[in-house]
C-alpha cells in the first residue's frame, strides 16, 4: 500500500507540473500578444496643454502634434484636452484621460511642481509622460522636449541691451522686467537667462513682476502702476512673452510714453510680428513650435511601441533628477529677418502678415 500510495502521489505531482508548464506557456503567449503592436495601432495619447491665453498652443501645438501622431499612427487616437491656467483642472482632465486608458501622455503643465501629481498617477498605471515645453518636477517623467530656456532669456536681454545703446540710451537708465508666470519653471530660466545680461549692462532694473498665468492684463495692470511711478524713466521692457507684451505696451501708450521704448517678446505669435513691423514691439524670439511638436508624437508613438530613445541630452528638474532630453534652439527676430525666419519656416504665408496696416511695412521689410 505504501508503494501505490508513493506512486499515486509521484504520479499526481507530474500531472500537476505538467498543467503547470502549460499554464505558464498560456500567460506567455496572452503577454507576447497584448505587446504586439497589433495593439497599439490602436492606441490612445493624452496631449494636455496648460492654458488659452497663448496663442501657440492651438495655432500650433496641437494640430503639428495631432498630425503627426496621424502620420506615424493612423489609427491612434489624441485626446486633448487645455488647463485654462488652472492645475486642478489639469490634474482632472489627466485622471480622465487615464480612466480611458490612454498609453502615454504628453503633459505642458501649468504647474510643473502640481503636475508632479499627475506623473505620480500615470506611473501608478504604467503610463508614460513626455514633460512638453514646461519641465514638470518629477524624476519619473520618460522625457523632456522643449528649448533652452535660458537661451531664450538671454537672446531677449540681449537684443534689448543692444537696442538701447544703439540708440545711445545712457548707463544707469531704467528697465522694466515683465516676466513670466511663477508655476512656470520655463518663466524662471528665461529671467535666469535675461538677468544674466541685464544685470552687467549698465542698465539698472526699476522694478519687475511675476506675470500670474501669463495673463497679459494683470501684466497690463502692473505696467499701468510703474508707469505711473517711473514715466519717462522707463527706457525699456524686458517682457517675457507676446501677450503679456501686448498688455505692457497697452499699458504705455495709455500712459502717454512717448517715444514707446524696446519691448521684448516671445513666441512669434502673428501679433507679435506684426507689432514688430508696426514699430509698438521691439523684437520676439521664435521658437519653431512645429519640431518641437513633431517630437514630442515621435516620442509618444516610440513609447506606446515599447521603444526608448535616448535623448540629446539631460536636463535637471527642480528636485536634481536628470530627464533624458531635447532641446531645440531659439531664434531672436526683428525687422529685419521675419523673411528668413518665420515665413521662410513656413509659420505663417507673406499674406497673413501683411494685410492692409502693414502691408508698407513689408515692403520696406522685404517681406514677400
Amino acid at each position: 500500500m505504501k508503494i501505490a500510495t508513493t506512486r499515486a502521489i509521484v504520479a499526481t505531482a507530474a500531472l500537476l507540473l505538467t498543467a503547470g508548464t502549460l499554464t505558464a506557456c498560456s500567460n506567455g503567449a496572452d503577454t507576447a500578444t497584448s505587446n504586439k503592436p497589433a495593439d497599439t495601432a490602436k492606441a490612445k495619447i493624452g496631449l494636455l496643454l496648460p492654458d488659452s491665453v497663448t496663442a501657440r498652443y492651438a495655432s500650433a501645438d496641437k494640430p503639428y502634434f495631432e498630425a503627426r501622431v496621424k502620420e506615424l499612427c493612423p489609427d491612434c487616437t489624441v485626446l486633448y484636452a487645455n488647463a485654462d491656467g488652472d492645475a486642478a483642472k489639469q490634474q482632472q482632465q489627466a485622471e480622465s484621460m487615464l480612466t480611458q486608458g490612454i498609453k502615454a501622455m504628453v503633459l505642458d503643465p501649468f504647474d510643473g511642481q502640481a503636475a508632479a501629481a499627475i506623473v505620480n498617477e500615470a506611473k501608478a498605471k504604467n503610463v508614460p509622460v513626455i514633460s512638453y515645453d514646461r519641465l514638470i518636477n518629477s524624476a519619473d517623467s520618460s522625457y523632456y522636449i522643449s528649448f533652452d530656456n535660458v537661451k531664450v532669456g538671454e537672446l531677449q536681454a540681449t537684443a534689448l541691451v543692444n537696442e538701447l545703446k544703439k540708440t545711445n540710451v545712457p548707463a544707469g537708465s531704467g528697465i522694466l522686467m515683465v516676466n513670466g508666470s511663477p508655476t512656470d519653471n520655463n518663466a524662471t530660466q528665461f529671467k535666469k537667462g535675461a538677468h544674466s545680461v541685464i544685470d552687467g549692462s549698465g542698465y539698472k532694473v526699476l522694478a519687475e513682476f511675476d506675470t500670474p498665468g501669463w495673463e497679459p492684463p494683470k501684466a497690463q495692470d502692473w505696467v499701468s502702476g510703474q508707469v505711473t511711478k517711473f514715466g519717462k524713466q522707463i527706457k525699456g521692457v524686458y517682457d517675457a512673452n507676446d501677450d503679456t507684451a501686448n498688455g505692457a505696451i497697452a499699458a504705455l501708450k495709455a500712459g502717454g510714453v512717448v517715444p514707446l521704448p524696446p519691448v521684448t517678446g516671445q513666441d512669434a505669435s502673428l501679433a507679435g510680428i506684426q507689432r514688430i513691423l508696426a514699430g509698438d514691439q521691439f523684437m520676439t524670439v521664435y521658437k519653431a513650435f512645429k519640431p518641437e511638436a513633431y517630437k514630442a508624437a515621435e516620442l509618444a508613438v516610440d513609447l506606446i511601441k515599447g521603444n526608448k530613445p535616448k535623448g540629446d541630452t539631460t536636463t535637471k528638474t527642480a528636485g536634481g533628477a536628470d530627464i533624458q532630453s531635447f532641446l531645440l534652439t531659439p531664434v531672436a527676430v526683428t525687422t529685419a529677418n521675419i523673411e528668413d525666419t518665420v515665413v521662410k519656416d513656413g509659420l505663417y504665408k507673406a499674406s497673413d502678415i501683411c494685410t492692409a496696416a502693414y502691408a508698407a511695412a513689408c515692403t520696406k521689410y522685404g517681406i514677400k
